[in-house]
């Protein structure tokens, strides 16, 4: 049985089963009931049109919980009379699903989980091994996420900015279990980007190919970690990056620019640059400012540092940092890689050691461990070089 064409078919039926009268939370469960059906059934039986059947089999299920209420005739009535929907509305009942599940009322970690459930298709075991929980806890997450928003009217347009968010933090949670999240994340991405003309929407979708493109060379065989300026570029998806600058492209010439057209820039001028030397850090620390104006993030202004340092010299990096929050995550290894930059090896590996202890990930910490090490060793062979030679 297909796993993928079942994913790609869900959302659709929980739409229609919207637009027949059921409300959130219980199409959503009407249709998970059938895709129990489909998977005892299909492999005997597999149907010519999965969707029709699943459409079928989730309205049955729906009206068998809902038979004992007084408005089940109502709904079939009015299902019955209702003419088939066109393009716009299709349009609008996506939009109002990707809304829905990423309503400003649900916790970040709930709206990724409800969009991954309702919108992705995913079985709640999925997504429980995607983030390492177990399956009673996100199945608790997400009937909480379907109560917080099964009485949501939508009266006025939502909020692309918070789907957009979501999306990203799915994107970025990359592989776990049986499921490729950054991968589950671009083709709902191409989804949204299809039934929504916002560039944002296109910008978020350039900078997840650009980004998943270097994914074959970011982790050596033993999963330690390749910095940027390292990797094998001939290991990059050409296919993916040619894709996303053309996708970035169109987005930009409407000259409506936001943060994530913005950051597919700077990705595209990484990807563009055939080795770490030919980097043009310079238009870098312009999209930076660009970025900075668009967000005001600190975290933003941290990246803008280390591209200063890269066009301007580690000095002018150091002073790019001036103002910045220590506490900001992965402020001290920046700090120790634009001193190193400046010959200052062993604040730098002070820095790197003191920055691996508050990494948030073991791939992450064992990178500045290494670097700490590397550091230790020169400066304790200077010093042995320098106590002989006296």
């Amino acid at each position: 049985m297909d796993e993928t064409l079942l994913r790609s078919v869900v959302p659709t039926v929980i739409r229609v089963l919207g637009r027949r009268g059921a409300d959130f939370a219980a199409a959503e469960d009407a249709v998970q009931e059938a895709l129990v059906e489909a998977v005892r059934v299909w492999p005997e039986e597999p149907p010519r049109d999965p969707q029709g059947w699943l459409v079928t089999v989730a309205w049955r299920k729906f009206l068998d919980a809902t038979r004992a209420e007084a408005s089940r005739r109502r709904r079939e009535e009015r299902v019955e009379a209702e003419p088939a929907p066109g393009p716009g509305q299709e349009a609008d009942d996506s939009l109002r699903l990707y809304f829905l599940c990423a309503h400003p009322s649900l916790t970040p970690a709930s709206a990724v989980a409800l969009t991954l459930r309702a919108i992705g298709g995913l079985t709640t075991r999925q997504i429980a091994q995607a983030y390492l929980v177990p399956e009673a806890t996100m199945a608790q997450r997400i009937s909480r996420a379907k109560r917080t928003v099964s009485g949501v009217r939508f009266d006025r347009p939502g909020d692309i900015a918070t789907v957009l968010r979501v999306l990203y933090l799915v994107f970025n949670e990359g592989y776990s279990g049986d499921v490729d999240l950054a991968a589950e994340a671009i083709r709902l991405t191409r989804q949204l980007a299809a039934v929504s003309d916002h560039p944002e929407v296109a910008g978020l979708l350039a900078l997840m190919l650009l980004h998943h493109a270097r994914r074959p060379a970011r982790l050596r065989s033993d999963g330690s970690l390749v910095p940027l300026a390292e990797q094998d570029r001939g290991a990059w998806d050409t296919a993916l990056i040619a894709e996303g600058v053309e996708v970035l492209q169109a987005a930009l010439a409407r000259d409506r620019l936001g943060e994530f057209q913005a950051q597919a820039a700077i990705a595209a001028l990484h990807a563009d640059a055939r080795t770490a030397e030919e980097t043009d850090w310079v238009q870098i620390v312009e999209w930076y400012d660009e970025l900075v104006r668009v967000t005001g993030s600190p975290v933003t202004r941290l990246n803008r540092a280390v591209a200063v340092g890269e066009a301007d010299g580690a000095r002018a990096g150091l002073a790019a940092m001036n103002g910045l929050d220590p506490s900001l995550p992965r402020y001290t290894a920046v700090a120790a890689y634009l001193h190193e930059k400046d010959g200052d090896v062993a604040t730098a590996a002070r820095l790197y050691a003191e920055a691996a202890h508050a990494a948030l990930n073991i791939p992450e910490r064992d990178h500045l461990t290494r670097q700490a090490a590397r550091l230790n060793v020169l400066t304790d062979g200077g010093a042995t070089g320098s106590a002989g030679g006296r």
